[in-house]
């Protein structure tokens, strides 16, 4: 039995009780989906190898990581190589039942030692992209390995280097196998990430979905928190907004729905089944979609509109120019940041057009509504008055 069967066999037995909860966990129970591992975990687990490996001789196979929120799966190396400077790890990754194009894409992770002091430094190998325009949450010329997926990485490094005597200063290299062929059918080459995939996950685990099953999921996390006696739900579109929301409210679990790309489905049954008080919140890219009238976030089915953007900036103060530059900024984020430096409150603008948007969806039913806008570190770049 694999890993993730053997995990998901340990979660059923406790399924009931989470159903019962509610929340995000007990949404992706209801679907009967089985979750799979992002390229971020699988990176890590591949650099845990290779840097053991590097160390001992001997690579650990299965390898076993920690993921942010304290789950510790093991992975199989589907590849290994070893010399005096180097040490390769291979994962191949398993997207579970998610449509993920990377799903069977074997990521490399290459670790070499780096002079005391240097720390740890990340490089993009064949298929993986580097970042060739502002406006990403990564600079310029760096390795597309997103920020959560490095940090799991350098933990990672710390405790084999702990473990073992080392100084854990070493340059890492992420690899995938195809990568730039399979890029062409992701978003990268558009963001100016050329050269292959991105390296991505801020929680380790792939969640899937089908359309039916998790706004099924949706509609059963309100009834839960109905029966429950809460009066103020909140819709997140992830993980690091759903801690936003907790930060900022000290919500309950049973409270919370995995929202996800779904707006829509949360507005409407929220409109037929009433609660005193909705907030939404996701990141500002995905609710300035929700802001121009889309009801489904998806990045397949929905589009940032950098017009929209320049016509909100416009209504906040902004001159001629910087509208023509948020029209054309490569992302939601770069307009974003654009809006900041120049003191207008895009990200309230956009809070304030997303929340009426799903006011008008809500058709009068007495729910009171506020909008969350936060970047991808989940600091709160955005916020609506409660309407």
């Amino acid at each position: 039995m694999s890993n993730s069967e053997s995990q998901g066999a340990g979660e059923s037995a406790a399924g009931s009780a989470d159903e019962a909860k509610g929340g995000r966990s007990a949404q992706l129970k209801h679907t009967g989906l089985r979750p799979g591992w992002t390229t971020g975990a699988c990176a890590t687990a591949a650099t845990t190898a290779a840097y053991t490996a590097l160390l001992t001789g001997e690579f650990p196979d299965p390898v076993t990581i920690t993921l942010p929120k304290g789950q510790t799966p093991s992975f199989a190396l589907a590849a290994e190589e070893r010399t005096d400077a180097y040490a390769m790890a291979g994962v191949v990754k398993d997207a579970g039942d998610d449509p993920d194009v990377t799903h069977g894409a074997l990521i490399r992770a290459t670790v070499r030692r780096l002079p005391a002091g240097t720390g740890v430094v990340f490089r993009a190998g064949p298929g993986v992209g580097t970042v060739t325009r502002p406006g990403l949450p990564l600079s310029v010329g760096e390795a597309a390995v997103n920020p959560v997926p490095r940090k799991m990485m350098c933990d990672h490094v710390a405790e084999v280097a702990a473990r073992h005597g080392d100084a854990g200063d070493v340059e890492i290299t992420v690899s995938v196998d195809h990568g730039e062929e399979i890029a062409r059918s992701t978003w990268n080459p558009r963001l100016g990430i050329l050269g292959g995939l991105s390296i991505l996950g801020t929680t380790g685990i792939v969640v899937p979905y089908s359309c039916s099953a998790w706004i099924d999921s949706i509609r059963r996390g309100v009834d839960v928190a109905r029966a429950a006696g809460r009066t103020h739900v909140a819709g997140c579109t992830g993980s690091t907004s759903e801690k936003t929301v907790v930060a900022e409210y000290d919500l309950p679990e049973d409270a919370l729905l995995d929202m996800g790309d779904f707006a829509g489905a949360v507005l409407k049954y929220v409109r037929r089944h009433p609660v005193d008080r909705l907030t939404v919140c996701g990141g500002f890219a995905k609710l300035s979609k929700l802001a121009a009238g889309h009801l489904d976030l998806h990045s397949a089915r929905s589009q940032v509109d950098k017009g929209f953007l320049a016509a909100l900036a416009r209504r906040g103060g902004a001159d001629e120019a910087l509208a023509a530059e948020v029209a054309v900024a490569n992302t939601g984020l770069a307009a974003l940041q654009l809006c900041m430096a120049a003191g207008v409150p895009l990200g309230d603008l956009v809070a304030t057009a997303a929340r009426d948007e799903a006011l008008a969806v809500l058709r009068g039913a007495p729910v009171a509504v506020d909008v969350i806008c936060i970047d991808r570190a989940g600091t709160v770049v955005g916020r609506s008055a409660v309407a």
